[in-house]
């Protein structure tokens, strides 16, 4: 089977090709920086830093775009709270991002465009849709968006204009015309920072001195950096509406092009089930996960779920993660990897990974097959089934480690020490003083430490 991707938008598993052959292009809706990246926000990236791997390995190009929110209410608030510029506080908060996603081996983006350096193009757009009678100027100064003249306003969340309007709880305020309506341009309040505002006059425009909306900016960006129409637009659940909602009021309502073909959504991280979110305060962030875990062991855990599935967080849950990922790492230690330069996908355990990955990146299936692959590694010892073990994991980002390290990280005996008693152990063996054999196997044991015998020699790994 060829790669199909579940379509938000038509609610189906749908066979994929891009719009330029060999190449494709996405677009993701990053994070807003104001704060240090939760395991939420991982979760998000690490799907889209799965999708555009499988995409390479299915060998096309692929130009993943990812941007950065550098102006918002919440990162206003946070620069005058700490009382430093807007660039200072989003500048040290890209900083931490890339580190800590870093750690989790996601990959950088092709391009990572800032919400800032674009204002010119959002008010372009909104100069478009002001002319097509889609935009208004508020009393307020706002320019807002009217939603209802916009034809199939809801196609991708599902919402019709009655059930919204059956569902407000705000009254018309700020000049809106109908609540409905969304801001694309804020006019700018005087208790507000000089540096969270723009005068549009100077690129040529007349909607004062303000600020974009939310929603316009990946709307310019997306345009900006892959063309009006591209392959694949991404983002979390909680995303579809009304952001990509109105990314496609705003998109296509200027140009009267399909904005993105298919839109993909990944599920939510929930702690005791709710969603993990900063305005819950039931987040936990990055840095602290992986203070208690290692980066692989957060990595797989988090993909071994199918992205459009929501995920339980829970020390027990990287526990098992951690558990699943030594098994396979227990192989590799076992068995010497042979180079792989380009993977047999005729291979039946490669025949089978790309078919669960074909299937709407299918990563529970994929994983399965490392697991079985692993157990005949075990079985056959052969170097270079533990090299197409290495290499599918490579997909996923995984399995890419020195095994002795991943399986003897964390032990808080010495390693020189652990070696020594090894040693000592043989030597009893030798000896046939399995007493003493057996005593220091479990003194070892008592501190975290499984020694594993075979032809070859004894190796050692944590409990």
């Amino acid at each position: 089977m060829s790669l199909h991707i579940y379509n938000t938008l038509s609610r189906a598993l749908e066979p994929f090709s891009p719009l330029e052959p060999g190449h494709v292009r996405m677009y993701v809706c990053g994070m807003t920086i104001y704060d240090l990246c939760h395991i939420g926000h991982a979760r998000m990236m690490m799907a889209f830093d799965v999708a555009q791997r499988w995409l390479k390995s299915s060998d096309y190009r692929v130009t993943y775009v990812r941007n950065i929110t550098d102006i918002d209410d919440k990162i206003i608030k946070r620069a005058l709270e700490r009382g430093i510029t807007i660039r200072a506080l989003t500048d040290e908060m890209i900083v931490a991002m890339h580190g800590d996603i870093a750690r989790l081996g996601i990959e950088p983006p092709s391009i990572e465009p800032r919400a800032t350096e674009y204002v010119p193009k959002m008010l372009s757009l909104i100069s478009q849709l002001e002319a097509k009678g889609l935009a208004y100027k508020a009393e307020s100064g706002d320019v807002n968006f009217s939603v209802r003249k916009f034809p199939g306003y809801g196609r991708l969340s599902g919402k019709s204009l009655d059930e919204l309007r059956a569902g407000e709880r705000v009254a018309v305020q700020d000049g809106k015309e109908d609540p409905l309506d969304f801001v694309l341009w804020k006019a700018a309040k005087p208790s507000e920072p000089d540096d969270a505002k723009w005068d549009s006059q100077a690129a040529g425009f007349d909607y004062g001195i303000g600020r974009p909306g939310w929603h316009i900016e990946c709307s310019a960006m997306s345009c900006e950096t892959l063309g009006e129409t591209f392959d694949i637009h991404g983002g979390g659940a909680d995303l579809q509406f009304p952001h990509h909602e109105n990314e496609i009021a705003q998109s296509e309502g200027a140009n009267g092009k399909t904005m993105a073909r298919f839109w993909m959504h990944n599920g939510f991280v929930r702690v005791d089930n709710e969603k993990m979110s900063k305005s819950l305060g039931n987040f936990f962030t990055i840095r602290e996960v992986l203070n208690k875990f290692d980066a692989e062991t957060v990595r797989f855990f988090l993909v071994r779920t199918h992205y459009r599935t929501a995920l339980n967080y829970s020390d027990v849950h990287l526990d098992d993660a951690r558990s699943s990922l030594k098994r396979m790492y227990t192989a590799l230690q076992l068995v010497s990897a042979a180079p792989v330069d380009a993977v047999d996908w005729a291979d039946p355990f490669a025949k089978r990974f790309k078919a669960a990955m074909d299937n709407d990146f299918g990563t529970p299936e994929a994983v399965a097959v490392l697991f079985d692959l692993a157990s005949e590694v075990n079985r056959s010892k052969s170097a270079s089934l533990a090299g197409l073990l290495k290499a599918l994991g490579a997909c996923l980002g995984l399995l890419q480690g020195d095994p002795n390290a991943f399986l003897t990280a964390g032990v808080g005996v010495d390693e020189a020490l652990i070696v020594s008693m090894i040693a000592d152990r043989a030597q009893a063996k030798a000896a046939k003083d399995f007493a003493e054999a057996d005593r220091i196997r479990q003194h070892l044991l008592s501190n975290g430490v499984v020694l594993k015998d075979s032809p070859t020699g004894t190796t050692w790994e944590v409990a």
